[in-house]
C-alpha cells in the first residue's frame, strides 16, 4: 500500500524564505517575463553550494503535476472537497483530470452532450472541458486550492440553494453503540428517612450499510423497587429515489394530517431533510425554571422521555426524543425539598404548506400500540396521508385510516394569505365501534392559522379544534376500554380545543404568550394552561420574567411568578456571572435566590453553580452546589443541597456513549442521531472546534456528536491547542451523513517531534537553497531555505533524510537525524527542536 507523503503546511514557519524565493522566481511581471534569477546569487563566499535546479518554476504559470486537495466550485458555488489529479498544459498550468461520472455527480447534464456522453464514464476526458460543453472552462487556483468550473446554466441540473449531490451522501461505517443518560439522588431528612432513586435512559443500536437498528428504553429504581420499560425497537433504511425513510418495528406516525398514533408495523414516509435547504418546509423545545437543584422529568403518553438533574435557574431542553407527534408533554420539576411543579406543554405538529408540485406522504400498516398500562384495545390498522403543493397559495391534503373497528377519512386545504399569513382547514369523518359495542359516526372540523409580521417582528400561530358532533372519536379514543369504575363515561372524549402561541421580538429582547384549553364531552372539567414571559438584555445584563398558570381535570392547579436577572462578571472572573431570582408560588411561598455561575478550564469544560436561597416558608434557608464536567469520555454532573430543616440531597449523573467501530472502541459524549468517528492516524490529544472537552484518545479516535443529516458538517481541529508531539496535514474536513449514520472523518495526523534542521555537507558547504528534503519512509518532506534549514514535523526518534537539488549524483546527500542528539536545542515556547547535522554525499 502506497504511503501518503506529508508536505506539512507549517513548512512555511522557517522555510518561508525558500518558498518565497521560489514564488519570486515564478512571478509574472511586466518587465521580467524572460528574466532568470540565479539562486546561487543569494549565497556567496567560499562555502557557497552548487545551485539547486529550479527551472521547473521558471514558467510563471507552472506548478508540479500531481494530486492536490481541491475545493470544487461550479459558477462560484461550493460543491465539495476532493483530491484530484492534475497534469501540466502546454503553458505549464495545471489542468484537472475529470471524468463524466464526476461531472454527472456535480450536476452536469452529461446526457445532453453527445461527445461527453460517448466518453467512458470513469475514464479521463481526452479534451479540455470546453470541447465537450461550449463556453465551459476549468481553472485551478494553486494558492487557494480552488478548482473553479465555469459551466453554462443550461448545462446544469436545476437545484435549490444548499443542494448536495446524493453521491456525496455518506451511509457511514458499521458500528454498534449504547447512548446513555443516568441520574440519581440520595435524600436525607433530619438525619433519617434515607431515600435513593436512579434513572437510566438508554438508546442503543447498530448500523450496517444503510440499515439502522435502534432500541429505546428506560430503567428506574428506588428503595421501593425497580423496573425496565422498553419504549420502542425498530429498523430503518432510507429510500433515496423517493426521498423517504422505510421503518419497520415500533414507532409512531408523524401526526400531520391525522393525530399521531403509536404502532408496531411498517412505515414509509417522505424525508424533507433530503431536499436542498431552500426546499425544506419539529421537535418541541421545553423551557422552565428550577428554584433549587432539581430533577426535570418529561413524560408523554405514559412514557418517561427525559429525566435530568438541573441547576437552579432557567433550563431549556432542545434534544427531546418524542414518542408521538401530537400528544401534550407533561413536564415536572422536583425541587430538592421534594416540592413538585407540574405543567403541561401543548405540542402538535400541524400540516405544513408545501411548495408547488412537492408531495409529502406517509403510509403505515401494523398494530396500534396503546398507552402503557392503559389496557386499551390494539387492533390492526392501515393509514395513509398526503400533502401536495398545488401552487404558491394552495396546498391540498388528505388521508384515510382503516381498522376492523374504525374508519376515518380526512380532507383539507391550506391557503396562503400573503402578508396575512396562512390558514388551513380540514374535516374528518369517522365511523367507530366502541368497546361497549356501540357504533357512532361523527365529524370534526379543524382550523390552523399562523402569521409573521415582519414590521413588528411578531409571530403568531392560532389553532382551534372543534368536534361538531358527540359521535366523533379519534382512533385512540375509539380503542379506549371502559371499566366499571368509568361508569360508561369516557373522560378523555375530547370536544373542542383552542391553542395560541404568540411571540414578539423587540431590540435585544422578546415577549411570548402560550396557552391552550381542552374541553371534554362527558364532564364539565377541562385542562388549561397559560404561560407568558419576557427576556431582555441590556449592557450585557439579562432580565427574565415569567408567569405560569395551569388548571387540570385532576385538580393539580399551579400558579407562579418568576423574576430573574443575570450579571456577567467576566471582567473580574473569566466566564462567570452572578444571578438573582424571586419566585412566588400559588401556595404563598416567596423564594429569593442568589447565585454565582460560570465555567473553568481552557475549553470551558467544567461548569459550576453556587446558590443560596431564602424562603418565607420552611425550609427558610438552603444552599446548593452543582457542577458539570464535559469530559473526553462523557459528561459527569454532581450536586449537593442542604436546608435548615435538616434536608440533605446528593445528586449525580452521567451522560455519554460507547461506540464500537472499525477503528476500535471509543467512549464519547452523547451521540445525537448522526455522528462522526474521527480517525487521526493514532495521534492523541487533538481537540475540535465548538466541541467542549472532546479530544482524540490514545488510539487517535474521537466521536463528534449531533451532526445534521444530508447536510455538510465541518469538523475542524483547534490548531493552537495541539500537543507538542502531534501535527496534522489537514486541519478541517467535511462530512455529509445520511439519516442516523456514523461516518468517518479522517485527519492525516502524525505523532512525533517538530524540528528545524540545519544541513551542511562534509566539506563545510551549506546544502543549497531550494533543495528538496524527504524522509526515508516518504512521510515527510520540505524545502531548504537560504540558511540551509528545513522544517519537518512528525519525526520519529531516529530518521534518515534524503536531500536532492539536481539530477547528478553529486547533487544528492543523506543525513541521519536523532531526536536526542548532544547538540539539539528545544524552544520551550513552541516545542520545536533545533538540530544541526551533516548531510553525506549519496542516496
Amino acid at each position: 500500500m502506497m504511503q501518503k507523503q506529508r508536505f506539512h503546511p507549517l513548512n512555511t514557519l522557517h522555510a518561508l524564505y525558500g518558498v518565497g524565493g521560489l514564488l519570486l522566481l515564478s512571478a509574472h511581471t511586466l518587465y521580467a517575463r524572460d528574466f532568470y534569477f540565479q539562486p546561487q546569487s543569494l549565497e556567496g563566499g567560499e562555502n557557497a553550494p552548487q545551485a539547486a535546479d529550479l527551472t521547473v518554476f521558471d514558467n510563471p504559470k507552472a506548478q508540479l503535476a500531481g494530486s492536490y486537495p481541491s475545493h470544487i466550485l461550479i459558477n462560484n458555488q461550493k460543491i465539495e472537497d476532493r483530491t484530484l489529479r492534475y497534469v501540466n498544459a502546454e503553458d505549464g498550468a495545471l489542468v484537472p483530470l475529470l471524468t463524466p461520472t464526476l461531472l454527472r455527480n456535480w450536476g452536469v447534464k452529461v446526457d445532453d452532450y453527445p461527445d461527453l456522453l460517448a466518453e467512458p464514464a470513469d475514464s479521463t476526458l481526452k479534451q479540455e472541458l470546453g470541447h465537450y460543453i461550449p463556453l465551459a472552462s476549468a481553472q485551478f487556483d494553486f494558492r487557494k486550492q480552488n478548482l473553479t468550473l465555469s459551466i453554462p446554466q443550461a448545462a446544469l441540473v436545476h437545484t435549490g440553494n444548499g443542494y448536495i449531490a446524493p453521491s456525496r451522501w455518506d451511509a457511514g461505517v458499521p458500528v454498534a453503540f449504547a447512548d446513555y443518560s443516568f441520574s440519581g439522588q440520595q435524600n436525607e431528612t433530619s438525619g433519617k428517612n434515607h431515600q435513593n432513586s436512579q434513572y437510566l435512559n438508554l438508546r442503543s443500536g447498530a448500523n450496517l450499510g444503510g440499515w439502522r437498528l435502534r432500541n429505546y428504553g428506560t430503567w428506574s429504581g428506588s428503595d421501593g423497587g425497580e423496573g425496565w420499560q422498553n419504549i420502542a425497537t425498530w429498523v430503518q433504511h432510507d429510500i433515496q429515489a423517493l426521498k423517504a425513510q422505510f421503518l419497520a418495528g415500533e414507532s409512531s406516525t408523524r401526526g400531520e394530517v391525522f393525530d399521531s398514533i403509536q404502532f408496531s408495523g411498517v412505515n414509509v414516509a417522505s424525508d424533507d431533510d433530503m431536499l436542498p435547504g431552500s426546499e425544506r418546509g419539529f421537535a418541541p423545545v421545553v423551557r422552565g425554571t428550577a428554584y433549587t437543584n432539581a430533577v426535570v422529568t418529561v413524560k408523554q403518553n405514559g412514557y418517561t422521555l427525559y429525566q435530568q438533574n438541573v441547576a437552579p435557574g432557567a433550563f431549556e431542553i432542545d434534544d427531546l426524543t418524542v414518542s408521538t407527534n401530537s400528544d401534550d408533554l407533561e413536564v415536572s420539576v422536583q425541587e430538592a425539598d421534594g416540592t413538585v411543579h407540574t405543567t403541561t406543554q401543548a405540542f402538535s405538529s400541524i400540516a405544513l404548506m408545501q411548495r408547488p408540485s412537492h408531495l409529502r406522504f406517509e403510509a403505515t400498516a401494523g398494530r396500534y400500540r396503546a398507552a402503557t398500562g392503559s389496557g386499551d384495545r390494539e387492533p390492526e390498522f392501515a393509514q395513509g396521508s398526503a400533502i401536495y403543493g398545488i401552487n404558491n397559495q394552495l396546498t391540498a391534503f388528505g388521508g384515510l385510516t382503516v381498522a376492523e373497528n374504525y374508519s376515518a377519512i380526512v380532507s383539507g386545504i391550506g391557503i396562503g394569505l400573503g402578508a396575512w399569513g396562512a390558514i388551513s382547514t380540514d374535516v374528518t369523518f369517522a365511523n367507530s365501534e366502541l368497546d361497549s359495542g356501540e357504533h357512532d359516526m361523527g365529524q370534526s372540523w379543524r382550523v390552523l392559522y399562523s402569521t409573521d409580521i415582519p414590521l413588528t417582528n411578531t409571530h403568531m400561530s392560532l389553532s382551534g379544534y372543534r368536534y361538531s358532533s358527540k359521535g366523533f372519536y379519534s382512533f385512540a379514543e375509539a380503542n379506549q376500554r371502559i371499566t366499571d369504575d368509568d361508569d360508561e363515561d369516557r373522560t378523555d372524549h375530547k370536544r373542542d380545543r383552542l391553542q395560541l402561541n404568540l411571540s414578539q421580538q423587540f431590540g435585544d429582547g422578546n415577549l411570548y404568550l402560550n396557552g391552550y384549553q381542552q374541553n371534554y364531552w362527558d364532564n364539565d372539567r377541562h385542562d388549561s394552561s397559560l404561560s407568558a414571559g419576557m427576556n431582555y438584555s441590556m449592557l450585557g445584563i439579562s432580565y427574565n420574567f415569567s408567569l405560569t398558570w395551569s388548571d387540570t381535570r385532576s385538580g393539580d392547579d399551579d400558579r407562579s411568578i418568576y423574576v430573574g436577572v443575570t450579571i456577567p462578571l467576566s471582567r473580574w472572573l473569566p466566564s462567570s456571572w452572578a444571578s438573582y431570582s424571586l419566585n412566588n408560588s400559588q401556595h404563598g411561598a416567596t423564594t429569593q435566590n442568589v447565585g454565582l455561575n460560570g465555567s473553568l478550564l481552557a475549553d470551558n469544560s467544567l461548569s459550576y453553580s453556587l446558590q443560596q436561597s431564602h424562603s418565607t416558608q420552611a425550609p427558610k434557608n438552603s444552599s446548593s452546589l452543582y457542577g458539570t464536567w464535559y469530559a473526553q469520555y462523557g459528561r459527569l454532573n454532581a450536586g449537593y443541597y442542604s436546608a435548615t430543616d435538616g434536608t440533605r440531597q446528593i445528586s449525580y449523573g452521567a451522560t455519554g456513549a460507547v461506540v464500537a467501530h472499525p477503528h476500535g472502541v471509543t467512549l464519547s459524549q452523547p451521540l445525537g442521531n448522526q455522528f462522526a468517528i474521527v480517525d487521526a492516524d493514532g495521534a492523541p490529544g487533538i481537540g475540535f472546534e465548538n466541541q467542549r472537552g472532546i479530544r482524540t484518545d490514545w488510539f487517535g479516535n474521537a466521536i463528534i456528536p449531533s451532526l445534521s443529516a444530508y447536510r455538510e458538517n465541518r469538523i475542524g481541529v483547534v490548531t493552537d491547542q495541539l500537543p507538542d508531539d502531534v501535527d496534522s496535514d489537514n486541519t478541517a474536513t467535511t462530512v455529509v451523513p445520511t439519516r442516523n449514520a456514523a461516518v468517518v472523518a479522517h485527519f492525516n495526523a502524525h505523532r512525533g517531534y517538530r524540528a528545524l534542521i540545519t544541513l551542511t555537507q562534509p566539506s563545510g558547504k551549506s546544502v543549497p537553497f531550494g533543495a528538496i528534503v524527504t524522509s526515508s519512509d516518504g512521510l515527510n518532506s520540505g524545502i531548504v531555505d537560504d540558511q540551509s534549514t528545513v522544517y519537518l514535523a512528525g519525526l520519529g526518534e531516529s530518521v534518515t533524510l534524503r536531500v536532492k537539488w539536481g539530477n547528478r549524483p553529486q547533487q544528492r546527500c543523506t543525513a541521519a537525524v536523532v531526536a536526542e542528539g548532544d547538540n539539539n536545542l528545544k524552544d520551550d515556547a513552541t516545542g520545536i527542536k533545533r538540530i544541526r547535522t551533516v548531510c553525506n554525499q549519496g542516496g
